[in-house]
């Protein structure tokens, strides 16, 4: 059997062509914003790929087929709302398929789709990784099995400051996944420049990131590479100041029955927005811009030392 996979033209002929493509998750737009910015943040985020010379491929499920590269139409229905999609992992995405569902994919299902449709670099916003208290509750995010696995560069703004950053680095080198942040030395926190703590490994260019990539696969080692991209000054929320929110986001979240398991996530994320008045949603869509910028250089520079081959 083949796979059910519809690859958009302008994104099959940049493939074909060697031209750099990147990938785009969808869960963004379905379950990660408010309507009417997750729509509106899709489009800018697409835009900016194309302004930095290569070609967005937004992946989804949609009616039982993997879609690479959605039409306007397609971004706005998975940011309706009212519409029933699905947030797909590794776990249920082959039954989403099956069952010819809709839904959104996360870091680990883009990685995967992107994978099958041959693209090898994808920007998001910040990965999942391991949860605060993890030690009892063993809540450790797919997206860092999946970056062991498949073979696909992510371009984050680091972990979500709602995680443990030092487990998370912790379980990444664990599981032989290479971790460089651009620019600095500082492993940054998603709404913030810096965490607490320092970065594996640092790159100050485009081509020295793709050169390890391009090595990885030479040396035949499975998996990806996790590139940090701090967020603009411009756009930052300061370490200083999301603690002490993100505690009392905690706190009250610890505080709530039946706030637990897939449910802290969206409570924390919403809580923290409303702590800050607003100020996380406009520094997440700033970071996610940013890191579309950075992952379509890095395609560009892939496709260059490809052709030099």
């Amino acid at each position: 059997m083949t796979p059910p996979l519809d690859i958009a033209p302008d994104v099959a002929e940049a493939l074909a062509n060697n031209q750099p493509v990147v990938a785009l998750e969808s869960t963004i737009i379905s379950h990660g914003m408010p309507y009417p910015q997750n729509i509106e943040t899709a489009r800018k985020v697409e835009a900016a790929v194309r302004a930095t010379g290569a070609t967005p491929a937004t992946i989804a499920v949609l009616q039982g087929r993997a879609t690479i590269g959605l039409s306007d139409a397609a971004l706005a229905r998975l940011g309706d709302p009212n519409a029933q999609i699905e947030k797909l992992s590794r776990t249920n995405l082959a039954a989403c398929l099956a069952r010819k569902g809709d839904g959104a994919t996360t870091v680990a299902a883009t990685m995967i789709l992107a994978h099958l449709a041959g693209i090898k670099v994808f920007a998001t916003g910040g990965i999942g990784g391991v949860h605060r208290g993890a030690e009892l509750s063993f809540d450790i995010s797919a997206d860092l099995y999946e970056l062991a696995e498949t073979p696909v560069a992510v371009v984050c703004a680091g972990a979500k400051a709602i995680l443990d950053i030092p487990k998370t680095l912790e379980v990444l080198e664990s599981l032989g996944v290479p971790v460089t942040t651009f620019g600095q030395t500082d492993f940054p926190a998603f709404w913030s420049r810096q965490s607490t703590e320092r970065s594996p490994s640092t790159a100050n260019t485009t081509l020295e990131i793709a050169e390890a990539i391009q090595m990885r696969a030479t040396l035949g080692l499975k998996g990806g590479h996790l590139i940090a991209n701090p967020i603009p000054h411009k756009d930052e929320i300061p370490t200083d100041e999301m603690t002490p929110i993100i505690a009392q986001a905690i706190d009250e979240a610890e505080a709530t029955p039946d706030i637990d398991g897939p449910a802290m996530t969206p409570f924390l994320l919403q809580r923290i927005f409303e702590l800050t008045e607003g100020r996380s949603l406009a520094s997440n869509i700033g970071l996610v811009l940013n890191n579309a910028h950075l992952a379509a250089k890095i395609a560009k520079d892939l496709s260059d030392l490809a052709g030099n081959r």
